[in-house]
């Protein structure tokens, strides 16, 4: 089925520059020009991954991803001008799956759609029907759903997928590089901010006390592993 992609941009060069590219590539591409229209338009047809600009007038794209993720857990990718560490982090924290950074080059970009719309496809697509349990945490991956105790907790595609790694190596110690190339691809192997970010995501809505997991410990110097529970 052909993937259908929301791009939202104030600005008509880019909006064709991603058409251009992405068109060939067999995606259908609707398009926004600012978080308001955009919101308009999942409301009425949920893309199956959105690229959305952070700088545009009437909502920019951090309060549209904020508004997005209240309701849907549709792929985010944020475009910036902006390439400081902290605009990208802020940009993770609430939620969008990846980040470019304009300028950027055709390939970067289809790769990355790729990446995104591949770990989306890895989570709806689980055909297991066993039930993992890790004290107070229960993955059923057949329907792709976590719980934390009697509460279901929501995740993006992306935290999903790393969830679901930690738990396929349950008590084995696994290093940023292993965790970055198994979950976002070969082509993120130094993108280790977007690996701390989700990690902390995921403590966030997994852990009792994030400030000291249960569930995703570190292992200073070596990495990150999900104990084996006796």
């Amino acid at each position: 089925m052909t993937a259908r992609i929301l791009i939202v941009d104030d600005e008509p060069l880019y909006i064709r520059l991603l058409k251009v590219n992405l068109e060939p590539e067999g995606y259908q591409i609707i398009t926004a020009s600012n978080g308001e229209e955009a919101l308009d338009i999942i409301s009425q047809q949920m893309p199956d991954l959105i690229i959305l600009d952070v700088m545009m007038p009437k909502m920019d794209g951090i309060t549209a991803c904020i508004r997005i993720r209240q309701f849907s857990s549709v792929p985010i990718i944020l475009l910036t001008a902006m390439g400081e560490e902290q605009d990208r982090v802020r940009g993770l924290n609430i939620g969008a799956d990846d980040y470019v950074v304009k300028p950027f080059s055709a390939t970067e970009l289809v790769a990355r759609v790729r990446a995104v719309l591949r770990r989306t496809q890895d989570k709806t697509g689980a055909e297991k029907t066993n039930i993992f349990v890790h004290g107070n945490l229960k993955i059923d991956i057949a329907k792709a759903e976590v719980w934390k105790g009697e509460h279901q907790v929501y995740l993006s595609a992306t935290e999903y997928k790393l969830l679901i790694h930690f738990a396929h190596n349950l008590g084995k110690v696994l290093s940023a590089e292993d965790l970055l190339t198994a979950t976002w691809g070969p082509g993120y192997k130094e993108e280790k901010e977007i690996l701390w970010v989700s990690i902390a995501r995921l403590r966030q809505k997994l852990e009792d006390n994030p400030h000291n997991p249960e569930h995703i410990v570190t292992r200073t110097g070596l990495g990150y592993q999900m104990p084996a529970i006796d």
